[in-house]
């Protein structure tokens, strides 16, 4: 069989940030991270005989008129996409053009959406297939193979016949993930990828486990992918690093998985990039959880290679990340962020503002936290957003519950304005997120950077951190349509 991924061109300016995503946004200056888990699709159906077409259209900046000739002269048997809430609605329109003018092509959607509303899709629109849960890699291989050579279907798989609808039952996540092969990288076109916050190319990511090992935070979409969190043996992925250095020359690598194995697993990773030499030839950047790495395995990650950790600082109210679950105090942040620093990482916070629990005076005390940790040169970067609550999260249903939901409308779900009720106005929530990223404009901060700055990559780095630090300004004073309170 002929089978394209695809990731469509959406008809914005702007760049859309869908593609292994645990929260959507537009992006004036884009930055796109790999789809591991289709590019382990597209690998595995390839290695069974099937050509595989992988057209992430979005990071190729495509426009629409490109890809549907590119759709219309390939005549795939069979087209996936992954979805999100916030083009869930654009989706359904290109998936009833694609069935207007290749009627015979066999549409699929997969992603945290469609896991969380798996009928939905199936009754507005004519997709053939939603494939749940988060391992649509396997899910995917086995519907085409089921297409092919009529093998039973897995669990998971919602489908449409005679009219009704139907699934072969709840998914589950009971694949081995150390049988998944190394990602045919060529295929999926691996130099298409890289966030802001890469220093050294060639660079691409891995993905140790699914997704994260604490999995409670309550905004967290991909909660509903991955309820249960497994993790791949650490010595195939020390095999998988060896063999992007030796056979593609990579120097720097991102492992996104939701939050990087912790304790014995760790230390034996670490130890094993020691002892193979790959501390000396790569670095890595990874997701991190506050208050659970201790002094002396910040030390082991900096000896093993380790650059940057990604720490969720969420909010500076405690009463806020008890809401969220987070499990972990505002001290605990200080504490990790000292202790990585002091450790020679780099420290990356992502927080949010707009919940609806929340005074002004609260995001404030977020934006303050951010800044001062910030220009004390306790972190380094940050990321902010606005909270959103996708559907399928337990934050998603308390909204419901404490009516905090100003629409159902998914086009308003893309984080260019709130969607959750709150005491602060719009466009002071707005504020507040361009007030975190000013905190990189202070005289101490730009200080700082430009005395780290020691090699040509270091200038190119912060360069190129400036300038998406001002896409990001860009990206939250877009004026949109107000909704009321």
């Amino acid at each position: 069989m002929k089978i394209m991924i695809s990731y469509p061109p959406l008809g914005e300016e702007r760049h859309a940030t869908l593609g292994q995503n645990r929260q959507f946004q537009w992006f004036h200056n884009p930055s796109f991270i790999y789809p591991m888990v289709p590019a382990w699709a597209a690998t595995m159906l390839s290695a069974r005989g099937h050509k595989v077409i992988w057209n992430d259209a979005i990071a190729m900046r495509w426009k629409e008129e490109r890809f549907w000739e590119h759709v219309n002269n390939e005549k795939p048997d069979l087209i996936a996409l992954e979805t999100k809430t916030p083009v869930v609605k654009r989706h359904w329109q290109i998936i009833r053009r694609l069935k207007a003018e290749l009627p015979e092509m066999v549409v699929v959607l997969f992603g945290d959406h469609v896991t969380a509303l798996p009928e939905e899709s199936l009754l507005n629109s004519r997709v053939d297939f939603v494939l749940t849960g988060g391992d649509y890699d396997f899910l995917l291989t086995n519907l085409v193979e089921h297409l092919d050579k009529n093998e039973p279907l897995e669990p998971g798989i919602f489908y449409r016949e005679d009219g009704e609808i139907l699934s072969t039952g709840a998914f589950r996540l009971d694949h081995d993930l150390d049988t998944l092969p190394n990602i045919d990288r060529e295929l999926t076109c691996w130099k298409l990828y890289g966030e802001h916050l890469f220093i050294k190319s060639p660079h691409t990511y891995t993905m140790a486990g699914r997704d994260c090992w604490y999995g409670k935070c309550t905004f967290c979409s991909w909660t509903t992918l991955y309820p249960r969190y497994r993790v791949r043996n650490h010595e195939r992925v020390l095999d998988e690093i060896g063999e992007l250095i030796a056979r593609l020359g990579v120097r720097e690598i991102f492992d996104d998985t939701g939050t990087f194995p912790a304790g014995g697993w760790l230390e034996r990773f670490c130890r094993g990039m020691i002892e193979r030499g790959y501390n000396e030839k790569i670095d890595i950047s990874c997701n991190a959880r506050v208050g659970a790495i201790s002094q002396e395995q910040f030390k082991l990650m900096k000896k093993a290679g380790f650059r940057l950790l990604k720490f969720g600082l969420e909010s500076a109210n405690q009463k806020t990340l008890d809401r969220l679950r987070k499990a972990t105090t505002v001290q605990d942040i200080i504490d990790s962020c000292k202790l990585a620093k002091k450790a020679g990482l780099t420290v990356h916070l992502t927080t949010m503002v707009g919940y609806p629990w929340e005074t002004v005076e609260d995001a404030q005390r977020t934006v303050d936290l951010s800044r001062d940790l910030l220009a004390k040169g306790y972190a380094d970067m940050l990321q902010a957003t606005i909270i959103i609550p996708y559907p399928g999260t337990p934050l998603f249903e308390e909204a419901k519950e404490n009516g905090w939901l100003r629409t159902l409308d998914w086009d308003e779900y893309d984080m260019r304005g709130p969607v959750l009720s709150t005491t602060i106005p719009d466009e002071k929530i707005k504020k507040l997120t361009q007030g975190l990223y000013t905190a990189f404009l202070s005289p101490r901060f730009i200080g700082r950077t430009i005395l780290s700055i020691k090699t040509y990559e270091d200038l190119r780095f912060v360069l190129k951190a400036g300038k998406a630090v001002l896409g990001h300004l860009r990206d939250f004073a877009l004026r949109r349509k107000q909704h009321n309170n």
